[in-house]
């Protein structure tokens, strides 16, 4: 554990106080500055909204960074430690959970070795804490540490926490969508096996609604069970790993990593294909790829990670 003392020694520590009342003075006359709700206490933080959410909301609270990975055990045994006590110290610090997989120029930029690896950021001062894991009353003791620099040194009082604030208001049920009916028929059609039917489905109702993001959805679910549902599962593995060249094998065991959940290891697989190959190879591969996109969902981590990857093997 390297504790937060160190911050005494912080190079031009005055004028990151000064720039930290500054930035609450504004917030102050734009309204901003009162009371959050417990949900605000956690959050998830990317390298889009990494200056907003962290290095702009450290002028002020201390923002402790959780640098994570869905693989890592440890991380899974120390993320809930720090969401409880960021709940039980109500506004002292912030905590900011960082998924590795999908934000490696931040980790870069951190130069972290390993994870779980927790840093804090204090008025725009990123600082160590700790790497692995710790027992909870050693990281209790550096939040301690960290809460008592950023009131003395650079004035950090915390947040005002709204305990109401999260409960949910009474809204009117939304009126019935015109595509509800045929949703919901398409949804049963899937549940039943009725991967011909659920297709049908979704396709009518995206030649009348093309942004329908549930048809989109659907349809690209339906898609890959239908076309995993009669594959031999050995045997399309072991095409696959016997051709590395056979595009349409590499294609097939992709769909057959996503349909079984693996998800990072059908991205990469697709990547990696597009990589090596170039023409109309390199366009089924990149098509099928888009299309197992869908699948997951635009906003997941992974397929923003895998966009990223695309990117750099085609420019």
């Amino acid at each position: 554990m390297s504790g937060v003392v160190d911050l005494a020694a912080v190079k031009a520590a005055g004028e990151a106080k000064a720039k930290a009342e500054q930035t609450r003075a504004e917030a102050a006359r734009q309204g901003g500055g009162g009371a959050v709700p417990p949900s605000a206490l956690v959050i998830d933080v990317d390298e889009a909204g990494f200056e907003r959410d962290v290095l702009q909301r450290s002028a002020e609270v201390p923002v402790v960074l959780d640098f994570w990975a869905e693989w890592c055990e440890p991380c899974k045994q120390l993320s809930p430690v720090l969401e409880r006590l960021a709940g039980e110290y109500n506004g002292r610090f912030v905590l900011a959970k960082i998924d590795v997989e999908a934000n490696q120029m931040l980790m870069q930029q951190f130069g972290i070795q390993g994870i779980p690896a927790v840093f804090a950021v204090v008025a725009g001062q990123a600082l160590p804490l700790f790497q692995g894991l710790a027992p909870e009353p050693q990281i209790r003791e550096t939040l301690d540490q960290l809460i008592q620099v950023g009131e003395q040194r650079f004035g950090l009082t915390g947040l005002t926490v709204d305990a109401e604030a999260d409960e949910p208001a009474a809204v009117a049920a939304p009126a019935p969508g015109p595509h509800d009916a045929v949703l919901e028929a398409a949804v049963d059609a899937l549940d039943a096996g009725d991967l011909g039917g659920a297709i049908r489905a979704y396709r009518n109702i995206l030649s009348d609604d093309p942004a329908n993001s549930e048809a989109k959805l659907g349809l690209a679910q339906a898609e890959l069970l239908s076309r995993v549902r009669e594959m031999d599962p050995q045997k399309v593995r072991q095409e696959a790993a016997d051709r590395p060249e056979d595009v349409p094998a590499q294609i097939a065991a992709a769909d057959l990593d996503l349909a079984g959940g693996h998800v990072q290891d059908a991205f990469g697989r697709l990547v990696e294909t597009v990589r090596r190959t170039a023409g109309e190879d390199r366009d089924a591969a990149r098509l099928r790829l888009l299309e197992l996109f869908e699948v997951i969902g635009p906003d997941d981590p992974r397929v923003t990670a895998a966009r990223t990857a695309l990117a750099r093997v085609l420019f």
